[in-house]
């Protein structure tokens, strides 16, 4: 991890060093000149010196827990960074604080005693680099050469997977469906036949430690006696081709002197050996694609009966599957935890049972390990070594949310070791940051990559990619490399939320407290939590009372993750840790912020998302170096004049909670004269229209994201001027000032890079039909919000030109007696909400339309007394919702579904997994369920 922290310097001192010139630009005394000058060329020094090193670093990491030479010297250069890293912090707040003194005077005694504080830090960095050079030769001076092999480490992350066959729980369909891959066909001729003489590739992927290895082996061990040949080979992540296919030609028993033949030689005579011949080979932990592109024309493909078997940690591997022939392996369910469990702890008793003074214990272990076998055998393996009683598995327990999580589940913290080597060093800093959210917390997408891009971990990569497109790219890999697991996907296919698996998230943990990147404060240690010397500290306990609350002068990330949190004796750490650069404060109970805020000068990420802030000060524009001012969901109702003097803002979210299905609750946010001025914008939500704002708008012509309220008919021409000039936006929402608040959007150009469009106001019924179809050139356009919209029947239909929408949404905008979708129509469509349509009473769906429908809601639909005709064409219909429809409705499925008949409607929705029905004021909620149910 030492070469994540020099990386991520080197990115830093950078940035400093293109301050320098900035610095120069301006009338400065002589002998400041001269110390700044020294400064900054001890600054360039650390640079070269540290770039130089950071390859090193990287392979280092993989070999320093069997080197104790090399693991000292790797921890003094991450010390030594560390104390880089502070240098130029102190020397980016100095500059910025010389600009908020008022009056010449005050800013002249304050560069003039800066002078000393640069020569000061101009030495340091010179005692720094001497400090690094003694490091660099007693390294030389010690080191007795390393006897173990970088590829040879990773060897290291291999578990033994000698399972007993009665010993495997929860395997069952996975097996079975992997025998019959392996083993089916051949036998009755035909297109079984002709599959059964070809090479198939089936994959196995997951997480690691989620049992991958264990289940390939009990296949392979089950049906290598069919085949003629068979081999495992394990494949290390820094694998040489030539090695690799020794090892297989070795696992073959194919007679080759692999001492005097040349590569192409090796291959060929698998080649021959395997040539008519039924063979299977196993390639276990395969990290990248590429590993089967190099060797699979090594094999015979023709005359044979050739089975590839594939297991990963990455997802990438399963698309190298032959028609879905793909396993993704999940954690345990709830019950094959618990017997995996009793069969490790008691694996010496004959009935192998918990006893009942132990299982609250147990269960509370099961829960942490959330269906991870290696975790899971891992501690039932400890606990069958200690005695049975509560009070020792209690301090088993304990060790499990401590430091000894590595000593209670060793395997499982070597395969994260080996994971997280394999990491690029900027992939690490992300992976850790994700660590310091609660257990079980889940991870929002924009939220997390706001969080990379303003901790300084993401950089552009080659001009082309924008900084969210490298971070979300990132978000991606961790998922793509089970380091992450989604919980949930958008309406497009695109990752929405995801969170960290416990087990993963305690040794990820331990690794960032070795590392100094980071600790957790949750209130379960002994003694007082110091914070001197932290650089990011999660708060995830309510009591503060062993935060120890002086000395967080090296602070660099704060995050509350508690409410009811005493915001007042944080007041210490904010007084102390000038360098601060990440204050999250989200949903904590507080309305106003400390003064002291104010004078983190090189704050980048302010977050008051979900707070009680009502109002923020004028001196919120002395932090000029932040990027994200995040206070969506606050009680804002202004900005103050000062928020334009935020050059580097990138996202500003200001949207107060309001009431569902309302215009007018809408909480925008005022802004000051002058939003012109900062041009970085990416993201500006949500900002209540005037004149004023809409002339300047236009000129953020950087904006992803812009949500406007409070919008009236005379504000059009503004609006539509400003929009136009918007040519990045994907995100596009306008609100109107009231319901009855006619929108006129018929001179709006919209970019075609919008994605998300949302429009809350009457629409001029007249221009409906010519407005819709001018936006048919939207081709990116995969979402589509209507509220107040005052569409009926014949207008509806004009919709249905944007064929590649992927969700419509009509929140009381249908005044319409029936919708039809015709055959074709919406063919990309997967979400339909209907929402506030008080005369609906017929619905039809002719065969065709919207096949790729996965789920239909039907809210507040009172005359709505049948089922949509046609709802059985719907194939891919997965949910159904209807609430507050009519009452004959939902009791007429309640009655269908409690009766052994089987009615009209019962075979319409017959294909549908999840129907559920909803009266409010009945306060009832139920799914229906019928014997049709999958």
């Amino acid at each position: 991890m030492a070469e994540a922290v020099v990386g991520l310097l080197v990115v830093k001192l950078g940035m400093a060093l293109a301050k320098e010139a900035l610095t120069f630009g301006g009338a400065l005394l002589y002998k400041e000149a001269a110390a700044l000058r020294r400064l900054f060329g001890k600054i360039r020094d650390s640079k070269v010196e540290l770039e130089s090193m950071q390859a090193y670093l990287q392979e280092a990491e993989q070999f320093k827990d069997t080197d104790m030479t090399t693991a000292i010297f790797v921890g003094e250069i991450r010390g030594l960074a560390f104390q880089i890293e502070d240098a130029v912090d102190e020397l980016t707040y100095k500059l910025e604080e010389v600009k908020h003194r008022r009056g010449f005077a005050a800013k002249m005694k304050k560069r003039l005693k800066n002078i000393k504080t640069w020569r000061r830090l101009a030495a340091k960095l010179h005692e720094i680099e001497a400090k690094l050079q003694n490091a660099k030769r007693r390294k030389k001076d010690y080191s007795i050469g390393r006897s173990v092999s970088v590829a040879g480490s990773t060897n290291q992350g291999q578990a033994l997977h000698f399972t007993k066959d009665k010993d495997l729980v929860g395997i069952e369909e996975n097996r079975d469906r992997l025998i019959w891959w392996l083993t089916s066909g051949g036998d009755d001729g035909g297109d079984d036949d002709l599959e059964q003489r070809s090479s198939k590739v089936t994959t196995v992927w997951g997480m690691p430690g989620v049992g991958k290895t264990t289940l390939v082996a009990h296949v392979y061990n089950t049906v290598k006696v069919d085949f003629d040949a068979a081999a495992w080979v394990t494949v290390s992540k820094s694998y040489r081709l030539e090695d690799l296919l020794k090892k297989i030609a070795a696992e073959f028993s194919i007679a080759v002197d692999v001492t005097n033949i040349e590569m192409r030689g090796i291959a060929e005579s698998i080649h021959n050996y395997l040539q008519g011949k039924k063979y299977i080979l196993v390639l276990d932990d395969v990290w990248t694609a590429r590993v089967w592109s190099e060797i699979r024309n090594v094999f015979p493909s023709s005359g044979c009966i050739g089975r590839f078997v594939i297991t990963s940690r990455n997802h990438e591997m399963s698309l190298l599957a032959t028609r879905e022939s793909a396993i993704h392996l999940e954690p345990l369910q709830e019950h094959h935890s618990w017997l995996l469990f009793c069969k490790g702890a008691f694996w010496n008793n004959d009935d192998k049972e918990c006893p009942l003074e132990l299982q609250n214990l147990a269960r509370n272990f099961i829960a942490k390990c959330q269906g991870l076998p290696i975790a899971i055998a891992c501690i039932g393996r400890l606990l069958s070594c200690k005695p049975p009683t509560s009070a020792e598995w209690e301090n088993v327990y304990r060790g499990l949310d401590s430091q000894l999580a590595k000593d209670v589940i060793p395997d499982v913290d070597m395969i994260l070791k080996v994971s997280l080597e394999d990491l690029p060093y900027d992939l690490k800093n992300c992976f850790l940051h994700c660590a310091f959210s609660p257990e079980d917390y889940v991870l929002k997408r924009r939220t997390i990559m706001r969080q990379w891009i303003a901790a300084g971990f993401i950089r552009e990569k080659g001009g082309y990619r924008t900084l969210e497109e490298v971070a979300e790219g990132y978000l991606a890999e961790l998922v793509n490399r089970s380091l992450l697991q989604v919980v949930e996907r958008n309406y497009a296919g695109r990752l929405k939320h995801c969170r960290m698996h416990d087990v993963i998230r305690l040794l990820a943990l331990n690794k960032a407290k070795e590392e100094c990147f980071g600790e957790v404060y949750n209130c379960s240690a002994a003694g007082a939590f110091s914070v001197v010397g932290a650089r990011r500290i999660s708060i995830q306990a309510e009591n503060l009372e062993q935060l120890s609350r002086s000395g967080a002068t090296h602070l660099r990330v704060l995050h509350v993750f508690k409410g009811y949190i005493n915001v007042d004796l944080l007041m210490p750490i904010l007084t102390s840790s000038n360098l601060l650069s990440m204050l999250d404060l989200q949903g904590s109970r507080i309305n106003m912020l400390p003064n002291e805020v104010f004078n983190l000068y090189n704050l980048r990420y302010l977050g008051l998302r979900y707070t009680e802030i009502e109002s923020l000060p004028e001196a919120v524009g002395r932090l000029q170096n932040l990027e994200v001012l995040d206070a969506f969901g606050a009680k804002l109702t202004y900005l103050p004049n000062s928020v334009v003097k935020l050059k580097k803002l990138r996202y500003l979210y200001a949207l107060g909670s309001g009431e569902a299905y309302t215009i007018g609750s809408i909480g925008g946010v005022k802004v000051p004269n002058g939003m012109h001025l900062l041009a970085g914008l990416r993201a500006l939500l949500c900002v209540k229209a005037s004149p004023e704002f809409l002339r300047e708008v236009g000129a953020l012509i950087e904006l992803r994201t812009f949500s406007v309220c409070n919008v009236r008919s005379e504000h059009s021409a503004y609006l539509s001027n400003a929009i136009t000039k918007m040519s990045h936006l994907v995100h596009l929402e306008i609100i109107a000032a009231a319901e009855n608040e006619v929108v006129q959007l018929e001179g709006v150009h919209l970019p075609r890079t919008l994605s998300w469009l949302g429009l809350s106001g009457q629409l001029d019924k007249a221009s409906i039909p010519q407005l819709f179809s001018s936006w048919s050139y939207l081709n990116g356009l995969t979402r589509l919000q209507l509220a107040f919209s005052n569409i009926d029947e014949d207008t509806f239909s004009c919709l249905h030109v944007l064929r590649g929408l992927r969700f419509l949404e009509l929140i009381n905008a249908f005044e319409g007696k029936r919708l039809d979708f015709y055959a074709e129509s919406l063919p990309k469509l997967r979400f339909l909400h209907i929402w506030g349509a008080p005369q609906l009473s017929e619905v039809r769906i002719a065969e065709g339309a919207m096949q790729n429908l996965i789920e239909l809601w039907f809210g507040f639909c009172p005359e709505l007394e049948f089922l949509p005709d046609g709802i059985e064409h719907l194939r891919a219909l997965e949910k159904l919702r209807l609430v507050d429809t009519s009452e004959e409705l939902i009791e007429k499925l309640r009655r269908q579904r409690d009766s052994d008949e089987c009615s009209e409607n019962e075979m319409k929705i017959s294909h549908i997994r999840n129907v559920t029905v909803r009266l409010r004021h009945k306060r009832l909620l139920e799914r229906i369920r019928c014997i049709f149910f999958a």
